[in-house]
């Protein structure tokens, strides 16, 4: 994840990049091989999701941090619900 949010952003057109952004709860769980992580951030209703091979530092509450991610839906017992796909995260 040491990638470049703008060059990213050029060559992706609907990724978005957020600036700042105030973290409310961080949860993460082991599945497998992967660590899931799930933010809740201020302000929006849907969780920004990313999956790492290793444990990801603990965000804490009230923690700011800049995000590169796109919507998705999600489909979980036949019900759709919005996410957001975290391409790339960094404290702020």
């Amino acid at each position: 994840m040491h990638s470049d949010p703008d060059k990213l952003l050029k060559k992706h057109q609907k990724l978005i990049q957020s600036d700042f952004r105030k973290v409310i709860s961080h949860t993460q769980r082991e599945k497998g091989e992967w660590f899931i992580n799930s933010i809740m951030i201020e302000g929006c209703e849907a969780p920004f999701k990313f999956k790492r091979k290793t444990a990801y530092r603990t965000l804490n509450k009230g923690q700011r941090i800049n995000l590169t991610y796109y919507p998705e839906i999600e489909k979980v017992a036949g019900l759709e619900f919005e996410v957001m796909r975290v391409v790339r995260i960094k404290l702020s």
